[in-house]
C-alpha cells in the first residue's frame, strides 16, 4: 500500500511526550536531530547518554546517584549500568500521593473497586509493615497466586519498596505448574487468592492452595485474600496464614530501601513447555527505565490519561500494566473472561471507565472481528486514542479492523518482545505513521536488526531478530543459574555476543517491523523457511476458520506442511473447505506455503499465556514427548494430535 493507516498532525506530534524528549536532548546535547530515526540513531550510538536522559526526563529519583552510566564488557552480556547508583522501584509508582484515581479494578460479576493514589499508599504501607514483622527484606522473595486486581498491585509495590522480589502465578496454574516456578525461588511468603470469576463461574482453588504449601516448605507465611469467596477463612488453608488486612490495616505512608540498579525486582517464567519454566530475573532500574520510556514515549501515556491492558498476573504484560503508575495514569484492572456475559464486555470498559490506552492480544482482535463485534456502531470511545496489540502477530486483516471498527483516528500499536525483556523490542510511536500490518519502530536505546543465517543484517528480507548492543532491562540473569550457562545458551548461542530474540522477522522499507512468526516454529519445505503467521493471516481470512496451527512434518527426507483448523460449530473439513483454504494460501503467498494435509481439530493447544504451541504440537506428531505439559491451560487438547490417520500417508 501506498498510504499508511494513521498519520499523526504536526498538532498531534507537537502535543507528544516524545517531541518534547527529543528537544529535550537536542538542547541538552546542541544537537538538531530532526525526527525520531535521527532520535532512534542517536540512542543507540550514545547509549549512556540517552540512558542517562531517560532517567533526568523522568526524574528518576536516586538515592544515591550513580558514579557512571555504563561500563561495557567486549561483547553482550557484560555491562554494569548506573554503577554505584541505588533507587527504589516503588518509591517511583507511588510519587504521586493525591485523591486522583490510581487503581479501578473490575471483576466479571460486575463488583468495582476504585483506590485513589493517597489510598494506594496507605494499603501500600500497612503491607510493608506485615512483610516487615514477617522478616521480609532485601534479597527476599514474596509470590503470589492472584487474580489481576487492587490487592496485587498492592502486594508487588509492598515487595518493592522493601526492596524484596516479586514473582506471580495465575490462578488458573494448575498445581504442578506453580511448583515448577515457585520451588525454584523458594519464597519467604505467598499472597493468594481463595478464587476467582471466569465464564459466569467461581473458580475455587483453596483446595489447590493447599496442595501447593504442603510443596513449598520455604513459605512461613501465606496471606489469603477472600477474593471471589469471601466467606473462605485462613485456618481452612494452613495454620501460617492469616486473611488479608486481619493482622495490618491501611494508614501512615510507605518507606523505601535503597536497593542497587541491577537489584532483582521481578522474577517471571518463560513458558514451560520444553521442560521446567527458566526463572528469568529482571533487576529494579533496568525495568524502571525501560517501562518509563516505552509508556512514557513510545505509549505517550500522561497523568490524564487511563490505561488498560487484559492480562493475567502470569503474563509479562500485567507487569508492563503496572509501571503505567509512575506517568500518573489511572490503570484499569480486569479479572474475568473477555467475551462474559458477551463479546462486548471489554468495549463496554472503554467507555464505561474512559479508558484512553486500550491493550488485547492478536487473538482478542481476530476473536471479536469473527465474532461480528463493530465497538464503533455501539461505543461512544470517546476518550480512545491509542490500541495495544501484543502476544502473537497482528494480521494486516487486524489493522484494518481497527481502523474501520474502532476508531480511524488512533495509534495502532503492534508491539513486540516479552518475558524475556519484560518490555518491547519493536512497538508503537505517536510521531511515527502506520502502516498496514507493520510495528512501528524499533523502540529508542534498541539496536534491533534482522540478521540472514550468515549473521548478516538485512532489510527487506526475513531472518532472525537480533540486539547488537547491550539495553538496561536485559535479564540479571536465571535464576540458580551461577555461572549464566543456561542464560548464555538461551540467547548468545546463536550468535556470539549479539542478543538473539528467537523470532522470525523483517525490516521493512518503511522502517517497520513485521514478525512472522518464532524462529524454532519456522515451517522448512524443500529448505525454503515459511513463517508460521504467514500461514495463520491467509487461513483465518476464511469464515469458516476460527484459529489454525502449522507445524513441519518430517516426511520422506524432507518437511511437509500439516495445518490443523479449529472450525466453527457445526462445521466439518470437507473437500470443497480444503479446496478454499488452499486457494486461499496459494492465491495470496506462494506454492511452497500451501500444506500437504489439513486436519480438522475441535481445540487447539495454548500456553496459560493465551499463546498457541507448535513445539509441542509437532512432538506429539513425531511420538516425541512434551515435557512439561502442565505449561499448558488445556493440555488435552494434545491428544486430538497424536497418531492421526490422515498424517500417516
Amino acid at each position: 500500500m501506498t498510504q499508511p493507516l494513521w498519520r499523526p498532525s504536526a498538532e498531534h506530534i507537537a502535543s507528544t511526550r516524545m517531541d518534547a524528549f527529543r528537544q529535550f536532548v537536542n538542547q541538552r546535547h546542541a544537537l538538531q536531530l530532526p525526527d525520531y530515526p535521527a532520535l532512534h540513531a542517536w540512542s543507540i550510538e550514545q547509549r549512556r547518554d540517552f540512558w542517562q536522559a531517560i532517567a533526568d526526563f523522568f526524574e528518576v529519583h536516586w538515592q544515591q546517584p550513580a558514579s557512571y552510566v555504563l561500563h561495557e564488557g567486549a561483547e553482550m552480556p557484560i555491562a554494569d549500568w548506573f554503577v554505584d547508583g541505588t533507587l527504589n522501584f516503588a518509591e517511583h509508582l507511588l510519587r504521586r500521593r493525591d485523591n486522583a484515581t490510581a487503581l479501578v479494578a473490575v471483576s466479571e460479576n460486575g463488583a468495582r473497586k476504585t483506590l485513589s493514589y493517597a489510598e494506594l499508599a496507605a494499603h501500600v504501607a500497612g503491607l510493608q509493615r506485615y512483610l516487615q514483622a514477617q522478616g521480609v527484606g532485601v534479597g527476599d522473595r514474596v509470590a503470589a497466586i492472584m487474580p489481576n486486581t487492587w490487592q496485587t498491585v498492592v502486594g508487588m509495590l509492598a515487595t518493592a519498596s522493601l526492596g524484596a522480589t516479586w514473582s506471580s502465578c495465575s490462578p488458573d496454574f494448575g498445581s504442578h505448574g506453580i511448583v515448577d516456578r515457585f520451588g525454584q525461588i523458594e519464597p519467604k511468603v505467598l499472597i493468594a487468592c481463595a478464587g476467582y470469576h471466569y465464564a459466569g463461574k467461581v473458580i475455587d482453588i483453596r483446595s489447590k492452595l493447599q496442595d501447593v504449601l504442603n510443596q513449598l516448605p520455604s513459605v512461613h507465611c501465606v496471606v489469603l485474600v477472600p477474593y471471589a469467596i469471601p466467606e473462605a477463612s485462613a485456618a481452612e488453608i494452613s495454620p501460617l496464614c492469616t486473611r488479608w488486612q486481619d493482622d495490618f490495616t491501611p494508614g501512615g505512608k510507605p518507606h523505601f530501601t535503597p536497593v542497587p540498579f541491577a537489584q532483582p525486582l521481578y522474577i517471571l517464567y518463560s513458558s514451560g513447555t520444553t521442560g521446567v519454566p527458566k526463572c528469568i530475573v529482571h533487576g529494579v532500574g533496568g525495568t524502571l527505565l525501560q517501562h518509563l520510556k516505552e509508556l512514557g514515549l513510545h505509549s505517550d501515556v500522561k497523568a490524564d490519561d487511563t490505561l488498560f491492558y487484559y492480562s493475567t498476573c502470569g503474563w509479562m504484560m500485567w507487569n508492563w500494566l503496572v509501571s503505567g503508575l509512575a506517568l500518573g495514569s489511572t490503570l484499569v484492572l480486569y479479572d474475568g473472561s473477555p467475551f462474559h456475559p458477551t463479546p462486548e464486555r471489554l468495549i463496554d470498559l472503554i467507555d464505561a471507565e474512559q479508558i484512553s490506552h486500550f491493550g488485547v492480544s492478536a487473538k482478542y482482535l481476530a476473536a471479536l472481528e469473527k465474532a461480528g463485534v463493530v465497538p464503533n456502531a455501539s461505543h461512544q470511545l470517546s476518550k480512545l486514542r491509542a490500541v495495544f496489540s501484543t502476544g502473537s502477530p497482528l494480521a494486516h486483516e487486524g489493522f484494518d479492523y481497527v481502523y474501520q471498527s474502532f476508531k480511524s483516528d488512533l495509534c495502532l500499536a503492534s508491539i513486540s518482545g516479552g518475558t524475556d525483556i519484560v518490555s518491547c523490542f519493536a512497538l508503537g510511536n505517536p510521531v511515527l505513521p502506520v502502516w498496514r500490518g507493520q510495528l512501528q519502530c524499533a523502540g529508542l536505546g534498541m539496536a534491533v536488526e534482522v540478521w540472514n543465517d550468515d549473521g548478516k543484517p538485512v532489510r527487506g528480507e526475513k531472518g532472525e531478530l537480533v540486539c547488537t548492543r547491550h539495553f538496561p532491562s536485559m535479564p540479571v540473569g536465571f535464576w540458580n543459574d551461577d555461572e549464566g550457562t543456561k542464560f548464555h545458551a538461551a540467547y548468545f548461542e546463536r550468535f556470539p555476543g549479539v542478543w538473539a530474540h528467537g523470532d522470525y522477522a523483517e525490516i521493512t522499507p518503511e522502517g517497520g517491523l513485521i514478525i512472522h512468526g518464532r524462529s524454532d516454529a519456522v515451517l522448512n519445505p524443500g529448505g525454503v523457511r515459511i513463517g508460521t503467521a504467514e500461514i495463520y493471516r491467509q487461513v483465518e481470512k476464511v469464515e469458516a476458520v476460527l484459529e489454525s496451527l502449522a507445524i513441519g512434518q518430517e516426511w520422506q527426507g524432507d518437511v511437509r506442511v500439516v495445518l490443523f483448523v479449529r472450525l466453527r460449530d457445526g462445521l466439518v473439513l470437507d473437500d470443497a473447505l480444503q479446496d478454499t483454504l488452499r486457494q486461499q494460501i496459494r492465491t495470496n503467498t506462494t506454492p511452497r506455503h500451501v500444506p500437504a494435509k489439513i486436519v480438522q481439530v475441535t481445540d487447539i493447544p495454548r500456553t496459560l499465556s493465551g499463546k498457541i504451541v507448535e513445539l509441542a504440537v509437532r512432538n506429539v506428531v513425531h511420538n516425541l514427548p512434551v515435557k512439561n505439559t502442565d505449561a499448558l491451560a488445556n493440555p488435552e487438547a494434545l491428544a486430538q494430535f497424536r497418531n492421526r490417520a490422515e498424517l500417516a500417508d
